[in-house]
């Protein structure tokens, strides 16, 4: 991978960690820094699946590249809200 696709990953990551928040339901009770992570790795996981199958080189933009992207970035922030601890409030 050239580095001029892992800048764009990495940006493309950040607008999926975004993005996933707002597909999922309720609060995600995570932080931003751990969101843009999950949408990073997202976005690579992502690809090598599109690759796997193979529908990650087509012409113009891919969107079912991108969708996959997407969907691996909500599983992955379900995951972290799900793990991540949550914050005791005191009484």
């Amino acid at each position: 991978m050239a580095v001029s696709g892992i800048i764009s990953a990495i940006l493309i990551g950040l607008v999926l960690g975004a993005l996933a928040r707002l597909v999922l339901p309720g609060k995600q009770g995570i932080p931003i820094w751990l969101t843009i992570l999950v949408g990073i790795a997202a976005a690579f996981l992502g690809t090598a699946i599109a690759r796997g199958l193979g529908y990650a080189d087509t012409s113009g933009w891919d969107w079912l590249e991108f969708l996959t992207q997407l969907v691996v970035a909500a599983i992955g922030v379900s995951i972290a809200a799900g793990v991540y601890p949550k914050k005791s409030v005191r009484g």
